[in-house]
């Protein structure tokens, strides 16, 4: 592995992995604190109808699905605003809707001979310049967001009603929650893909949440978490020839198991203590 590291993919993996775990941890920890796991897992499946325009109208496709993804991701926060119970319908609008809206593009575009499993389950050893300065500028806005609207989004994420009372814009941080879960979403794809980046948003921070005391803390915890999936992965890929964003994926559910089960036993241990 690190006589790998003289090669100029691997380097651009190594920054790309290390722009995704900051991206997803910080973004996870919103997603799991806000218990919006199935949102975000429609956000994901959405991108892809952004990634089928893109081909089809012969535009960059990063740009344009990380576009269609914040403008879906936008629309159910809407919908989602007026009625907490019609979330289920919003996430089946993202889901099909825009894994449908990708196929029929795609089947419409003439000439189409770009491989799909790319966008699919990321191709982190592939990832270019221009894609890299992409993914770079993504985690530069998600980084400001944060950092410039951390209180309103604790509020939120914390008591809704009580950020309500206290004269909180709710709804605009909550369509502000949503397009960056969308924006985190996209700057992963390159990595892990669309199927697989729900994993690496929601593992990290479920991991985070047994140490971290705060919002702050849950960030931090999550985006280490999920630097040391993404190190393991990339290395484990590179050394068996795999597909790096399912190495990923796999050693984050393999530590999470382990970690439920250690949690599960020292639970039983001193329950049969006591």
């Amino acid at each position: 592995m690190l006589e790998a590291l003289a090669y100029p993919f691997m380097q651009k993996a190594l920054v790309s992995v290390l722009l995704v775990s900051v991206a997803c941890g910080i973004v996870g920890a919103l997603v799991v604190v806000n218990r919006m796991t199935f949102l975000a897992g429609g956000v994901a499946h959405a991108g892809y109808g952004g990634v089928g325009l893109a081909f089809f109208a012969g535009w960059p496709v990063m740009i344009t699905a990380t576009l269609f993804a914040v403008g879906a991701a936008i629309l159910a926060a809407l919908i989602t605003l007026r009625d907490r119970e019609r979330l289920d319908v919003a996430v089946g609008l993202l889901w099909a809707g825009g894994m449908a809206f990708g196929v029929l593009l795609i089947d419409l575009t003439p000439g189409y001979n770009v491989d799909l499993m790319s966008y699919l389950f990321g191709s982190i050893l592939a990832v270019g310049n221009d894609v890299l300065r992409m993914m770079a500028v993504s985690v530069g806005i998600l980084v400001a967001i944060v950092a410039a609207f951390y209180r309103p989004l604790l509020a939120v994420s914390v008591d809704r009603e009580f950020a309500r009372a206290r004269g909180l814009p709710v709804a605009g941080v909550h369509v502000l929650l949503v397009a960056t879960v969308a924006l985190a979403v996209m700057t992963a794809v390159p990595a892990i893909g669309l199927i697989l980046v729900i994993a690496l948003l929601t593992i990290p921070a479920y991991l985070a949440e047994i140490t971290a005391r705060s919002l702050a803390a849950l960030m931090v915890t999550a985006s280490l978490w999920a630097l040391v999936f993404s190190l393991s992965g990339l290395a484990l890929a590179y050394a068996f020839d795999l597909t790096s964003g399912a190495v990923i994926v796999a050693a984050a559910v393999v530590t999470l198991a382990l970690a439920e089960v250690l949690r599960f036993g020292l639970r039983h241990i001193r329950t049969g203590a006591v």
